[in-house]
């Protein structure tokens, strides 16, 4: 049944909206070309929007033709504000923006790991309001959470999950106690990451995709057909429980040790980089792994004809005789935490590594980075191949703080080693979003939330 005349003006005002929020003011030519709409649609609906408050004369295009075609419109930014949570195991961190995803204020506050619920809840609340004062926001209009763990696709609700913080399920509800007027919603933080991706970072091109989450905790999004697939208990894309060859156990119900989560949590890429000989932080969140990945790119990109298995030879093949992590495999990898593939505070590690000097790594610097990454990029295939054989996505972004910091050198990696397991044809791509694609996840999310209740789509007769 075709759309009714209200249904499908308020279709095509939340478009326009879309678009003035991706591209910024512009005229009303430009949205007839962007649109696809007739010119008196057009101004029909500028004018609406213009009358609602939403939209208004921002300058003028430039266009040596004067008059009501040269106006640029852009949105009303502080129509509403927003807030961003992005929820760790031991912290918050938190943006307050305007309705366009200007970021007026952000901060972050850690969380002790014995804190009780009731204080931890109302420290992270606590911030949450300093921030929108700061940020000029009298009333915030949707809060969107990023949080690790399950989400009950019938509530809406952060699920019961071992190993995650209590404080984590009471946050939602205490936000939404103190802020009356405004909407809360939880999102898992991988999911979150991939929209993200797909909006601002690497898979701006692909509607269909998987987002192999790499930091604290490992875990994947799942995009098909340009939807967020959330599964039937919602823990579509829970990879730290697939179980893998090379461990010395299988995951159980309650805790993913011995599922892929042992082999590139950043527990395992921190014991990994000891064994290669690299240095390593003394606390290996997800930060302090993206910093042993960074720090080995740097030392093989540095002297790439020098790096023994520069190009991604094998585990095997790149070792140049004996060295610190021959035959580094899924044996020596770390337990990791509980469900949820959760990360850590995110604080930078206090001691972070050396990296090469001015004049270039040595060779056996070159070498043993080499080594660690064609170690760490043989652990990864081995959670990629699965996906890909069941999903078949045609792209798999590494994302994360690790995935980011692995950057080309690591995705390159990874798909060779793909292209002999799989007959199917797939890329690997860094993530270009890294740690903070979950703060624009939300965000994004929290923008799109508002604009459905600012302007809603009349209910069909």
């Amino acid at each position: 049944m075709p759309a009714s005349p209200s249904t499908a003006r308020a279709i095509n005002d939340r478009l326009a909206l879309r678009l003035l929020q991706q591209e910024g003011p512009l005229t009303a030519g430009q949205l007839k070309q962007l649109t696809g709409l007739s010119r008196p649609t057009v101004a029909d609906l500028v004018e609406r929007l213009t009358a609602s408050g939403l939209i208004t004369v921002v300058g003028e295009s430039g266009e040596q033709r004067r008059g009501p075609n040269a106006r640029l419109y852009g949105i009303v930014a502080d129509r509403a504000h927003l807030a961003a949570l992005d929820v760790r195991t031991e912290g918050v961190f938190v943006l307050v923006s305007d309705l366009v995803g200007r970021v007026l204020a952000e901060s972050s506050v850690p969380i002790r790991g014995d804190t009780g619920t009731g204080p931890a809840v109302e420290q992270a609340v606590a911030a949450v309001e300093r921030t929108a004062k700061e940020a000029g926001a009298d009333r915030l209009h949707t809060v969107g959470i990023g949080a690790p763990g399950l989400i009950d696709p019938a509530t809406g609700d952060l699920r019961d999950s071992a190993g995650l913080p209590a404080w984590h399920r009471s946050l939602a509800a205490a936000l939404q106690e103190r802020l009356p007027g405004s909407r809360v919603t939880v999102e898992n933080e991988t999911n979150l990451a991939a929209l993200a991706e797909q909006r601002e970072g690497a898979a701006r091109d692909r509607d269909t995709f998987v987002l192999l989450w790499l930091g604290h905790g490992v875990g994947a999004a799942v995009v098909l057909d340009g939807t967020l697939r959330r599964g039937a208990s919602g823990g579509t894309g829970e990879i730290g429980f697939l179980p893998v060859p090379g461990t010395a156990s299988l995951p159980s119900t309650t805790d993913c040790d011995g599922g892929f989560h042992s082999l590139a949590g950043a527990a395992a890429v921190g014991a990994l980089g000891r064994e290669c000989g690299l240095p390593v932080p003394g606390t290996t969140d997800g930060p302090g792994a993206a910093v042993v990945v960074r720090g080995a790119v740097a030392r093989v990109t540095e002297v790439p004809e020098r790096a023994a298995g520069g190009t991604g030879a094998g585990t095997g093949d790149a070792a140049t005789g004996p060295g610190p992590c021959e035959g580094a495999g899924p044996g020596g990898a770390a337990a990791g935490p509980g469900p949820g593939g959760h990360r850590g505070a995110g604080e930078r590690a206090s001691t972070e590594p050396t990296e090469a000097s001015p004049a270039g790594p040595a060779p056996a610097e070159a070498g043993a980075a080499a080594r660690f990454l064609d170690a760490l990029a043989d652990r990864i295939v081995v959670g990629v191949a699965s996906v890909v054989a069941v999903l078949d996505p045609g792209c798999v972004v590494l994302g994360g703080e690790v995935g980011q910091a692995g950057g080309a050198a690591l995705a390159q990696r990874v798909e060779e080693r793909l292209r002999r397991m799989s007959p199917l044809a797939t890329e690997v791509r860094a993530s270009s979003l890294g740690g903070t694609a979950v703060l624009r996840g939300a965000l994004l999310t929290a923008r799109e939330r508002a604009q459905d209740e600012l302007f809603p789509l009349p209910a069909r007769a």
